[in-house]
């Protein structure tokens, strides 16, 4: 019988915060925000038909989502493993949490993506999760190495210009 452990999710010492602070608030103000709405829905609906109460079907819906948010939240802080800031110290590739500048082949712009773990992933603000696939291939390639993805459009092709 083997027994499977269960990867760490990968944060920064930002998301780790970003992270505790959000369940915070969602576990004090949001909670009651949604109790208060709740409570009133219910209240309103005492005089009208239960099954036509919008409001308390939304109010309802607001609660599991945030609930579900809270627990999604808690999974991750209970299994994390913060990503070194790599210092100073000089690297000749890719590995979570450097800043990676690529220029898709073939395109005039560069790129620069800051390489985290998924619960940090926020890819229209630059951030991309070791696991996507422009993350996956970028892990371990050096400064001038072309990387390909196979895309929904096709294979692409980026060169890596930079690592910090």
């Amino acid at each position: 019988m083997s027994i499977t452990k269960i990867k760490p999710h990968l944060l920064t010492d930002e998301g780790l915060e970003k992270l505790t602070n959000e369940i915070e608030h969602l576990r004090t103000v949001e909670r009651a925000e949604v109790a208060d709405r709740l409570h009133n829905a219910y209240e309103d609906g005492q005089d009208a038909d239960f099954v036509d109460n919008a409001e308390l079907e939304a109010a309802r819906n607001a609660h599991a989502f945030l609930e579900g948010r809270i627990i999604e939240i808690e999974d991750i802080l209970k299994n994390y493993q913060l990503i070194s800031k790599n210092g100073n110290e000089p690297h000749d590739f890719v590995r979570v949490g450097d800043v990676v500048t690529v220029s898709e082949e073939g395109e005039d712009e560069d790129e620069t993506y800051y390489l985290v773990g998924a619960a940090e992933a926020d890819p229209i603000n630059g951030r991309i999760s070791n696991e996507s696939p422009l993350g996956v291939a970028l892990l371990g390639a050096k400064v001038n190495e072309v990387v390909t993805i196979n895309a929904p459009s096709g294979l692409i092709e980026f060169r890596v210009i930079a690592i910090k």
